[in-house]
């Protein structure tokens, strides 16, 4: 896993579960997810890709028959000066018997269907509602 900066995170569950942060149930694991750390707004946009990234992998793992007894993601980015995001990179980590070709599969279709990654891919219109 790559080296982070302030702003990274790191999500782990199953076999790859390690370190200190904040435990988050998960439906595809009984220990939960272990995040961290999650102390200011960057790290939190960031952990919501890593989240979900480590969700789908247990989801499509399932769907395609890709045993997964841990997954880890990282997710990282910078900002600029008036604090616009330079971009989000994550990286994935598994722990699986499967074949590396089954592996890279499953790698691929996560990143196609990720939510919250297709969402900022996609660029999200945020703004404050009025009362």
């Amino acid at each position: 896993m790559a080296d982070l900066s302030p702003f990274g995170v790191r999500a782990g569950a199953g076999t790859l579960r390690e370190g200190e942060g904040v435990v988050l149930p998960h439906v595809w694991t009984e220990e939960g997810v272990l995040a961290a750390p999650a102390t200011n707004g960057a790290q939190v946009l960031h952990l919501a890709v890593a989240l979900c990234v480590l969700n789908d992998v247990y989801r499509e793992a399932r769907r395609l028959a890709v045993p997964v007894e841990g997954v880890a993601v990282t997710a990282d980015g910078a900002f600029d000066d008036l604090w616009v995001s330079k971009g989000i990179g994550y990286d994935v980590e598994i722990d699986s018997s499967a074949d590396p070709a089954r592996i890279g599969l499953l790698l691929e279709v996560v990143d196609e269907v990720a939510e919250i990654p297709r969402a900022l891919r996609a660029g999200a219109d945020v703004r404050r509602r009025e009362p």
